[in-house]
């Protein structure tokens, strides 16, 4: 992979997307109140889509009080994703702007960081992402040839033990809708969340939503869990843990601190230890419950989540037939291997360098059979993707090595503009696409529900 920067004076016309990202809050906001200088850096085109060995021009802008500072000089980076190979140089803004270049000779991002410091010492820093050939990014390891198998014993372990769901009513401000604390049993901690359904739902009429969580420790959601209800769902969301809900936060806090401290990298030197596989099998627990209510229609169920709760909704598509549409927004879990093929890999960032500066073989082994792009590759339901170009979390390489893999009817929101985060946009482009699913599934007229 070759990486071709050429630097420039040449002005630019801003793209449709500007970001500014400033870091040390406490100095940020420090700077605005006495300075008041902006820093962006924005891709020339607005969808920040190119072509391989393309030039990607990136247009830098300094302002003081919304005017142009000239003869600033700025910081840049340009790497592949956040991977080597780097380049990096000083630029001289000329009338407040500048433009810095570079090509990708393979398909994946680039992505550009500049950074100014201010007379007052504040560091400025602004991001800028964009795809090449983003459609052609391929996984960077094969699915392991025993991947089924293995999660086939894993779903045959769960189907032996008792769904034995234990539903306790909690109040909700919707009084159309009932809602409940669900526990049910698992292979592990038992599937804990919080279950809705309209109070006048007939047998056989619903939908059914389940919705997953990102990454952290915290009770499972009421009021989303209501919302869905009260549109007509029959709704459930389950914390990631399998911990008690509506707990105290400092009940939470404790657990981040403490038992769940660290929980994403353990086990990872096992296939049979890693974390998330008590959390995969706690998604298609939570499947059993809802596909077991009498309500259910029979034909339509949404998986729907982001970050870490994305990576389960690509777990449950690929493990569970069941499951018709996911919506997954900036998804984790994606290309764990990607060091593997000089590439980043998503959040976790799960297999570590060893000595050698390898990937170390018994986790990058392991987390294979965890790798969203393998359960991608199984997946037979339709879904929907966001990805944050200037991700740093879960960058769009690992989302695109993901969604590329996909077989079934699918689509993805770009959001050139967004890190790690659901932008309003974004949520809006999952939240349609899932009614838009659900209005399709209903039966045609004069045709019955399974």
């Amino acid at each position: 992979m070759q990486l071709d920067l050429l630097p420039s004076t040449r002005r630019g016309v801003l793209g449709a997307w500007v970001l500014a990202i400033l870091t040390s809050a406490v100095g940020v906001q420090a700077a605005h109140a006495s300075t008041n200088y902006v820093l962006t850096v924005s891709v020339e085109r607005a969808d920040a889509l190119y072509r391989t060995n393309e030039e990607v021009a990136f247009n830098i802008r300094l302002s003081l009080d919304q005017q142009p500072v000239d003869n600033a000089e700025v910081h840049w980076t340009i790497s592949k994703d956040g991977v080597p190979p780097t380049k990096t140089g000083t630029s001289r803004l000329a009338k407040g702007g500048g433009t810095i270049s570079g090509t990708l000779d393979e398909p994946g991002f680039l992505l550009c960081s500049v950074t100014f410091q201010t007379p007052a010492s504040t560091t400025l820093k602004a991001l800028a992402g964009a795809g090449v050939d983003p459609l052609q990014i391929k996984p960077s390891l094969p699915v392991p040839g025993d991947f089924d198998a293995f999660w086939s014993a894993q779903k045959e372990k769960l189907a032996r033990l008792p769904v034995h769901a234990r539903l306790t009513p909690v109040k909700s401000a919707q009084t159309e809708i009932e809602c409940f604390d669900l526990q049910a049993d698992c292979v592990g901690a038992p599937v804990s969340g919080y279950f809705a359904r309209p109070k006048a739902a007939k047998p056989k009429t619903l939908p059914a939503i389940l919705t997953v969580q990102g990454a952290g420790v915290r009770s499972s959601n009421l009021a989303g869990t209501a919302g869905w209800a009260k549109d007509g769902f029959l709704a459930l969301d389950i914390n990631a843990h399998g911990i008690p809900n509506g707990k105290p936060d400092h009940f939470y806090e404790d657990l981040a601190n403490g038992d769940l401290k660290d929980y994403r990298t353990r086990g990872n030197e096992s296939r049979d230890t890693v974390y998330f596989l008590g959390m995969y099998l706690r998604v298609l627990r939570a499947i059993d419950f809802l596909t077991a209510q009498l309500e259910w229609d029979g034909r339509t169920l949404v998986v729907h989540g982001s970050s870490q709760g994305g990576a389960q909704a690509f777990a449950a598509a690929g493990l569970d037939s069941r499951v018709t549409f996911f919506a997954a927004g900036v998804p984790a879990m994606c290309d764990h291997t990607g060091a593997a093929a000089g590439r980043i890999s998503g959040w976790p960032k799960l297999v570590p360098n060893g000595p050698d500066g390898r990937p170390e073989a018994k986790v990058l082994e392991a987390a294979r059979y965890y790798d969203a792009v393998n359960f991608a590759s199984r997946a037979t339901a339709a879904g929907i993707v966001t990805v944050g170009f200037i991700d740093t979390t879960c960058p769009p390489t690992t989302v695109y090595a993901a969604y590329n893999a996909l077989k079934g009817k699918k689509e993805i929101f770009n959001d050139p503009p967004s890190t790690h985060r659901v932008s309003p946009g974004a949520a809006n482009a999952m939240r349609q696409a899932i009614l838009k699913h659900v209005e399709a599934m209903k039966p045609a007229q004069g045709e019955t529900s399974k």
